[in-house]
């Protein structure tokens, strides 16, 4: 059995205003605030001499390979991600940045953004527009039927508002 494992699929390029924010923010400080500081500390750990046991060296030099790469996928990710901050033509339907209210035959009323793959938060109630619920919300109207295959067997929501702005559910 090989070890190989096929290249995760890309997730959707679009990103809301606030999110290409925060990414953009991670970088900065990443790169103006964390590396130096952590370049700063290994160059005085290999002035104690002995590298191949000294902690804080190895540490370090391994912190500066996990920020770099960071910081390299971030650069990438954000040019190839398209910024989505015009409203939809029909603001009737869920669409990517929607805030969407959604109830459950047993009344459990649950409150999602649509947003892209970079920013979903399931504790903040950010729903990524590649998982199955949120592409089963896209393009759907207020009122309509949502069914979701789960592990546990379908899953039947129901949309009951669609909006466009940040206002209090």
């Amino acid at each position: 059995m090989s070890r190989y494992r096929p290249p995760r699929p890309k997730g959707s390029p679009y990103i809301t205003a606030e999110g290409e924010q925060r990414l953009r923010d991670e970088l900065k400080a990443l790169w103006k605030v964390e590396r130096p500081v952590v370049t700063a500390a290994v160059q005085a750990a290999a002035a104690n001499g002995d590298r191949s046991e000294n902690g804080d060296y190895i540490y370090g030099k391994k912190r500066l390979r996990e920020i770099d790469s960071r910081v390299r996928f971030l650069r990438k990710r954000l040019d190839e991600l398209t910024v989505v901050t015009a409203g939809p033509t029909d603001p009737g339907k869920a669409y990517f940045g929607a805030y969407v209210t959604l109830e459950n035959p047993e009344g459990l009323i649950q409150h999602w953004r649509i947003v892209g793959p970079d920013e979903f938060d399931l504790s903040a109630q950010k729903l990524s527009c590649d998982s199955p619920l949120g592409r089963a919300l896209l393009g759907k109207a207020t009122d309509a039927e949502i069914v979701i295959d789960s592990p546990s067997g379908p899953q039947t929501w129901y949309l009951n508002q669609v909006r466009y702005d940040a206002e209090s559910h």
